[in-house]
């Protein structure tokens, strides 16, 4: 068979794709991960919170092209389509209302889902089956059923995985967890996960707590999808989902795959996770209220090597962030901070003092370079996404380290839920003896929706 060359080809799928009414953008799945010329083409999922600051990050690099949207909210779906068609200056991003429209488009490599909870398992591996490159929000699930399935999934298709915990991206949370792997507050004892508590009116709905029928651009059967049926109400929907268990995990687990996944990273437990949760403190609003998720809570989870982590929110006690503690010293990470019991661990990073940013010793004095073990580093989360998609290399935040991170959040909400402590087995992922907490690692499918294994 004659071979055509390569700039023949692109015409060729160029005029293809002209026909076909998709835009005239070739693939890096068809060029070759290495052609000169590749873009990265894209879909994004979902425009609520998550979903804007995503596209607008990968909007951001040259090598990717975002070819299509999709939204079950009309409303939602015009802003998204909109924004990509303003940025590139065309028309070329076209609007989807069905997520398995999107998957099968071939002309497409990657996607973005930022879903409300109960969907990331069935956007997710529809996208592996379709050969799709995965940046997924976190949690990973709404339950460890549905993680186990979506690790399975992207392993079986050979997918790449980046989860929106973007603060392995950010210097001070990994230079705090290379201190710890590093043992330079010794022996790791004790680890504080703080966590946000309450509700936040996201979506600023105020008193709209009424059932009514939900809005025309919204189809709100599908916005339910696989959880059970209930009425509609505003305040619970765009945004506010987190406050419903029906769809998604409160504070406890929007947060978890943030502070617990760089608390892991410290513990180097990415792929394992405790062996003992229990709980210790619990506001739990009744079942029946329409926003019923946790609003102050503290658990304890016992790790390999006795070491403890408290996962709280609404303690004055726990800091936001993540604390390890060890037996010659602390140190403490959160969103453009770090903290440390002694001055010398101070010096390992930059300090911000006002508007002066003072470049300290890469290392304090304390012989040759302390910091042997060096932890995974990016040029920026979304940027280590695509340059992943290119060689096929592991991301910072791959699908295993996302569902491992969650576990402890998830396995913390059952323990509040049956009031009583978990026993977990990290290497089978399973409950021990009690048959009643085990039931809540998964949870029934509204029809016709199926989840598969």
């Amino acid at each position: 068979m004659k071979r055509i060359p390569l700039s023949s080809r692109r015409q060729f799928l160029a005029k293809s794709a002209g026909v076909l009414g998709f835009p005239a953008i070739i693939p890096a799945s068809v060029l070759g991960q290495n052609a000169p010329s590749n873009k990265i083409t894209m879909a994004v999922l979902g425009w609520g919170m998550m979903g804007p600051s995503n596209t607008n990050k990968f909007l951001a690099e040259a090598d990717c092209q975002i070819v299509a949207a999709c939204d079950i909210d009309k409303r939602n779906l015009e802003k998204a389509v909109n924004t990509v068609n303003a940025a590139y200056k065309n028309t070329d991003c076209k609007g989807y209302h069905d997520y398995r429209e999107v998957m099968a488009r071939k002309d497409i490599d990657s996607v973005m889902l930022a879903l409300p909870d109960n969907w990331h398992a069935l956007t997710s591996i529809e996208a592996a089956k379709n050969g799709k490159d995965i940046y997924g929000e976190k949690p990973l699930a709404r339950t460890v059923a549905e993680q186990q399935a979506i690790v399975n999934a992207v392993k079986r298709y050979g997918r790449i995985w980046q989860t929106g915990s973007w603060q392995r991206s950010e210097n001070n949370f990994r230079i705090g967890a290379e201190v710890v792997r590093n043992g330079l507050i010794g022996k790791l004892t004790h680890v504080e996960v703080g966590l946000p508590a309450g509700h936040n009116d996201f979506a600023k709905t105020g008193d709209k707590r009424s059932v009514t029928p939900p809005p025309a651009e919204l189809d709100y059967e599908m916005w339910i999808g696989p959880a059970a049926m209930q009425e509609y109400i505003e305040c619970r929907v765009h945004k506010n989902w987190r406050w419903d268990y029906n769809i998604g995990g409160g504070q406890l687990l929007d947060w978890i795959g943030h502070h617990c996944d760089i608390a892991h990273w410290g513990m180097d437990m990415d792929s394992s996770g405790p062996s003992l949760v229990k709980p210790l403190q619990v506001d739990m609003p009744p079942r029946t209220d329409i926003w019923n998720t946790a609003t102050k809570y503290r658990a304890e989870a016992t790790y390999a090597g006795d070491i403890v982590m408290t996962i709280a929110g609404g303690h004055d006690d726990i800091k936001m962030g993540t604390k390890w503690i060890g037996t010659d010293g602390w140190v403490h990470v959160n969103r453009g901070s770090y903290d440390a019991s002694k001055p010398e661990l101070k010096k390992i990073i930059k300090k911000r003092e006002g508007d002066k940013v003072v470049e300290a010793a890469t290392a304090p004095k304390m012989g040759d370079d302390v910091i042997k073990t060096r932890l995974y580093e990016t040029p920026g989360h979304h940027r280590n996404f695509l340059d992943c998609v290119k060689n096929r290399k592991p991301t910072v935040t791959p699908v295993e380290t996302a569902h491992r991170s969650a576990t402890p959040g998830h396995l913390a909400l059952i323990a509040f839920l049956v009031n009583r402590p978990i026993k977990w087995d990290p290497v089978k992922e399973v409950i021990l003896n009690d048959p009643e907490a085990s039931k809540l690692l998964t949870r029934e499918y509204r029809g016709p929706w199926k989840l598969e294994a």
